[in-house]
């Protein structure tokens, strides 16, 4: 996937008017980049688009000006984006009643072992950014990367079936991959002017 630019993102004044507009713009379009797998676990699939708005709300809420700025938190969230035959995502463990937050992400430490994407019956390990667990703490925020090889790259973008698995003995659930969800990820594989289309459909309207 092509990474963004400079070039790609808004100058201060026009990104503060339309920024409202923008908003509602990337959240309908991350409704077909999200799983919920349970009560507790989503994906959200990363594309340019979204990768896009949290370096453009990032430059806006940060207030940075400098250019060599701009160009590092470019880099730094272009690195969530997925490579030419992967799928890349955020996981975020969601746990709303404060006092259980750190025994229920104690509970789920080793998860990284146990995510999958299932491509019409056949398993994809889930690859996690080092980093975010140790012996004392999971981060509720991960980074996973599905690498596809060849032929299953093309089952995806054929239109195959996708699930995700999640097979932790404290958390196990299946979930079935929307269908919108599954188009717009097809899309990302087949080429990448899908992406960038979506970039310009939420950054312009």
């Amino acid at each position: 996937m092509d990474p963004i630019g400079l070039d790609d993102l808004l100058g201060r004044e026009r990104y503060g008017a339309e920024r409202d507009a923008i908003r509602h713009r990337v959240i309908e379009h991350k409704r077909s980049r999200r799983v919920r797998v349970g009560e507790r676990i989503s994906l959200l699939f990363e594309d340019c688009a979204t990768v896009w708005y949290q370096t453009q709300e990032m430059v806006w809420v940060e207030h940075i000006t400098d250019l060599d700025a701009i160009r590092e938190e470019i880099e730094v969230y272009g690195a969530l984006l997925p490579g030419r035959s992967e799928l890349s995502a955020t996981f975020l463990i969601e746990i709303t009643e404060q006092p259980r937050i750190r025994d229920e992400l104690w509970r789920l430490r080793g998860i990284d072992r146990h995510v999958w994407l299932d491509v019409a019956g056949d398993r994809v390990a889930g690859l996690f950014e080092e980093g975010r667990e140790s012996e004392h703490k999971l981060s509720a925020v991960q980074y996973i990367r599905f690498p596809l090889d060849a032929a299953t790259r093309a089952r995806v973008v054929d239109g195959a079936s996708l699930a995700v698995v999640i097979d932790h003995p404290a958390y196990n659930r299946t979930e079935q991959v929307p269908e919108a969800v599954r188009r717009s990820l097809a899309a990302d594989l087949r080429d990448d002017e899908a992406a960038m289309a979506a970039l310009r459909r939420v950054r312009d309207g």
